[in-house]
């Protein structure tokens, strides 16, 4: 592997803004992403009252099926001393979803381990699954390379009911059939048999969406010692009861703080990432039905679609004796997970970033502080072909990301073009459309409409003869074309980032199982530039 550092042309304009902008960062976050803001959040940390050893213990219960490596091990022991953590999550996608979870983990250890080497104390790796999302069509496909681009591959079964990922059971006959059929896709290579039998034995392991995720990923990370927690764990509900009832008793100012920061956000250039009112209550509540929002309306929090109604009593009766019925939103959410967790760094991608950027006071209604927020890391993996196709293109990754490929390939095209075949095309149709002109003259006007009708029929085979000369020409070509394909397919899929598209089993299929530890050996930056990995 060699890795370089890239900075992207039209980069996103919020991280540019908290990379380098002081008064964005003061305006709407506690702590500036940089090691002297450490010890003061360390500093703050001690002075706030965590339950180590019951949310040690919780985290224990739910990784236990999954299997517990030695270091996960050591990491819940010092969690439930003096431990503190480096928190990020990502939903539960088929095939770990999108290669940003894995890039995300990664972050998360390599910053753990860095703190803890700096501060001189326990820093752990946390990973929080948001089973509690129930946007299955955010997490149901998987993307594979096509020779035309990129095919979307949705997993079949339907769920009419707005089920959390965690409570969504999938069909172990449909699952199996599903991941065999994105491999068949991947192509066959050396490394196909192994990781395909290891997916499908995750597939008959468990039943749900979440279940399926956090067994790969653990799987993944079971040497770092990842610990993993799912936000709709029973046991976890249960433990953030007093937190749940503080979110229903203050809803209102919490709203009103919400709408006011991102009104400002908006002010600055930002827009408006969750269109936040002061109806809303940032709380779903888990119905018959599904995980239905709720709102605020004369006092009482109510889903209008369901004729759900709770008076603030009754709600704060659910959190007492039902927590598990209560689930937190984009806003509540952050504010949940610091109030459970030590974080002193919260690691999250542009969009969770944009969203966070909205909380600094709502963190300060319940009396503490956001987290410091570090950006994970953004990486692109080259493999051999497309290194071998950028250098006979003579394109440069810059180009490719900066989505060049498509103007590059047409001038190719245009380069090909076989100019003496083209100019005598040109010439005929230019011949047989004057001396069509000279036969209309005089001629009666069904004439003339027959003679118009009779050239339109041979400058149609006139087409359909150039169509046919560039068709050869492109077939002729086909291997040089090929390697267009492969950029963009590979490198910007759809127009975007391959993070955002590719599974890591895309990759692990051509560069083999150990893919991820071996990304986890090299000196990757954290400093908000692109890593390229060259593997």
């Amino acid at each position: 592997m060699e890795i370089k550092s890239v900075e992207l042309q039209n980069g996103n304009k919020l991280m540019q803004a908290y990379n380098h902008d002081e008064q964005f960062i003061h305006s709407f976050f506690d702590y500036r992403n940089e090691s002297r803001s450490y010890p003061e959040r360390l500093s703050e940390l001690s002075g706030r009252p965590f339950f180590r050893k019951e949310l040690s213990s919780i985290i224990r219960d739910f990784m236990e099926p999954f299997g517990i490596s030695e270091k996960a091990s050591e990491h819940l022991g010092e969690l439930s001393e003096n431990g503190v953590v480096v928190i990020g999550g990502q939903q539960a996608g088929i095939l770990t979803g999108p290669l940003y979870s894995v890039h995300k983990a990664i972050t998360v250890i390599l910053l753990a381990e860095e703190k803890r080497k700096e501060l001189g104390v326990p820093v752990i790796p946390v990973f929080w699954v948001a089973g509690e999302d129930h946007d299955l069509n955010e997490i149901n496909h998987v993307y594979t390379e096509a020779l035309g681009g990129m095919t979307k591959h949705k997993y079949p079964e339907k769920f009419i009911l707005k089920l959390m990922a965690s409570d969504a059971t999938y069909s172990h006959h449909e699952m199996t059939a599903f991941v065999e059929g994105i491999f068949r896709q991947f192509g066959e290579t050396e490394h196909t048999r192994a990781l395909m039998e290891e997916a499908l034995t995750a597939v008959e392991m468990e039943k749900t969406f979440t279940g399926f995720f956090v067994r790969l990923m653990n799987g993944l990370f079971h040497e770092q010692g990842l610990l993993f927690i799912d936000s709709a764990y029973k046991p976890l509900r249960e433990f953030e009861k007093n937190h749940f009832a503080q979110f229903i008793t203050k809803s209102g100012e919490l709203a009103g703080l919400i709408v006011e920061k991102e009104e400002q956000f908006s002010e600055s250039g930002f827009g408006k990432p969750i269109e936040a009112e002061h109806e809303a209550a940032h709380l779903f509540y888990v119905h018959e039905t599904g995980r239905v929002l709720l709102s605020k309306k004369d006092g009482a929090f109510v889903n209008d679609s369901t004729g759900i109604r709770f008076t603030s009593e009754e709600m704060l009766k659910i959190a007492a004796e039902e927590p598990w019925l209560l689930s937190n939103n984009v806003a509540t959410r952050p504010i949940m997970q610091d109030l459970v967790f030590p974080v002193v760094a919260f690691v999250g991608g542009p969009g969770e970033i944009a969203y966070w950027a909205l909380l600094k006071e709502a963190f300060h209604l319940f009396g503490i502080r956001m987290p410091i927020i570090v950006p994970r890391v953004s990486m692109t993996l080259v493999s051999n072909r497309a290194k071998q196709a950028m250098e006979s293109t003579s394109l440069t990754l810059e180009d490719v990301l900066a989505g060049n490929v498509h103007d590059t390939r047409e001038r190719f095209i245009d380069s090909l073009q076989n100019e003496r075949f083209e100019k005598l095309l040109a010439e005929t149709e230019s011949q047989l459309k004057g001396k069509y002109e000279e036969l209309a003259e005089g001629s009666s006007t069904a004439m003339r409409q027959l003679l118009e009708k009779n050239l339109k029929f041979h400058e149609k085979q006139l087409e359909y003869i150039r169509r046919k000369a560039e068709e050869e020409l492109l077939i002729q070509h086909e291997t040089a074309l090929r390697k267009y394909s492969i950029l963009e397919n590979e490198l910007l899929p759809e127009g975007s980032l391959q993070e955002r598209i590719f599974t890591p089993y895309f990759f692990m299929n051509q560069y083999g199982p150990g893919l991820v530890q071996d990304l986890l050996r090299q000196p990757i930056k954290m400093d908000g530039t692109h890593q390229v990995i060259y593997l």
